[in-house]
């Protein structure tokens, strides 16, 4: 089928996604819950949306079309107030994090999908292992055209919101050293990665989508892994590089950060993007992922090797004009003290010191989640 023309959207409004584990509240471990927890969602009006993933240990949830800080903010505490209410019904732990830190792969079930069937006769157990927890958020775009100037501009930053929101350091039993582990599962998928450098949407879909299509291999764009996508049927751009957070707090922090630099970005304050811009990005992405704020990255222009914190900060002081314009603030100042204070994962693996136990690390993950424990707590060493 050919792919739809891109529908016109409000610039920069924001939308966000976050997939979430549900836990068993006595192992600790995943439970196949998400059928249950969707049927209670439901018998009462939902601020947002909640949607089945792909295995029954996961639901997402996503907010309505926002404009600002305060209106995701408000809506995502909402959704988690109601979240934590049906899993307190159930016995069912809600929770954030890239992963879980102790879960069997194999032990998942598929959620009875058909879409979601058929992706798991096509990768085998890449599916059940495809049981890691993302936030993705997306941007409103006037056209086709400035969708994709957006999706490749955006190449440079694509790091700082790995590192920033991190949350996955542990993965089937292991700590892996990498803050962000999520992202190499992702990785294993065949159409992963970044877009073809195309900046012309009837090029983009004539020229590549067309001829992807008539191979066979691709569908729609759900098809594609991207590490930011286009969704010609909302009329945005969707990031799908980081974990999920631990908090709603820092969720609509990183929505605000990236509607902030895309108004900067299409205000033309940094030169157009080049196919050379990419030559980088994947050593920049390992960094962010490997590394997290502790990271480097190299700047695909000046070739400068620059510390991943410090590229954070200075960029946030830079486009802080643009959060002001966009009545968000508030979402500049959770993204400093969170650049200071530390990751998602160095707050899990402080968890695990304290406690030396992969549960405890759990049972902090839902703490936070249901907003007992504030961020900059003891135990979130600098990260």
């Amino acid at each position: 089928m050919p792919l739809e023309s891109f529908t016109t959207s409000e610039s920069l409004t924001v939308g966000v996604e976050l997939e979430l584990q549900l836990v068993n509240l006595t192992s600790f471990d995943l439970t196949s819950a998400s059928t249950d927890m969707l049927h209670l969602l439901r018998r009462a009006p939902f601020p947002g949306n909640v949607t089945p993933e792909i295995t029954e240990s996961m639901i997402e949830i996503c907010t309505d079309v926002q404009r600002n800080y305060d209106g995701i903010l408000n809506q995502l505490r909402d959704i988690r107030d109601k979240l934590v209410l049906a899993g307190d019904r159930l016995n069912v732990g809600v929770c954030g994090g890239g992963s879980h830190p102790f879960q069997r792969w194999f032990e998942r079930q598929i959620f009875p999908k058909p879409r979601f069937k058929e992706v798991s006769i096509l990768y085998g157990y890449l599916a059940k292992q495809f049981t890691v927890y993302g936030q993705h958020v997306h941007i409103g775009c006037r056209s086709g055209d400035e969708a994709l100037y957006l999706l490749h501009a955006l190449n440079r930053y694509v790091p700082h919101f790995i590192a920033l929101s991190a949350s996955s350091p542990y993965f089937q039993g292991v700590d892996t050293l990498f803050n962000s582990s999520r992202l190499n599962t992702v990785y294993a998928f065949p159409l992963s990665g970044t877009a073809p450098f195309i900046l012309n949407w009837d090029e983009f879909t004539s020229d590549y989508f067309a001829k992807m299509e008539h191979t066979g291999v691709v569908n729609s764009m759900k098809d594609f892994y991207w590490d930011i996508r286009p969704k010609p049927e909302y009329g945005t751009i969707e990031l799908r590089v980081c974990d999920t957070p631990l908090t709603v707090e820092k969720a609509a922090a990183l929505a605000c950060y990236l509607q902030a630099l895309c108004k900067y970005l299409l205000d033309g304050n940094e030169p157009p993007p080049e196919r050379d811009d990419y030559l980088v990005y994947t050593y920049n992405r390992f960094q962010a992922c490997r590394f997290g704020l502790e990271g480097t990255l190299v700047h695909p222009r000046s070739k400068e090797t620059l510390s991943l914190r410090e590229d954070v900060l200075t960029t946030l002081r830079h486009i802080e004009p643009y959060f002001k314009d966009l009545a968000s603030l508030g979402a500049a100042e959770h993204l400093i003290a969170m650049t200071h204070d530390g990751s998602d994962a160095r707050y899990l693996r402080g968890q695990y010191e304290m406690q030396n136990s992969l549960e405890g690390v759990v049972d902090a993950a839902l703490g936070k989640f249901r907003g007992r424990v504030k961020d900059g707590c003891p135990g979130q060493a600098r990260a």
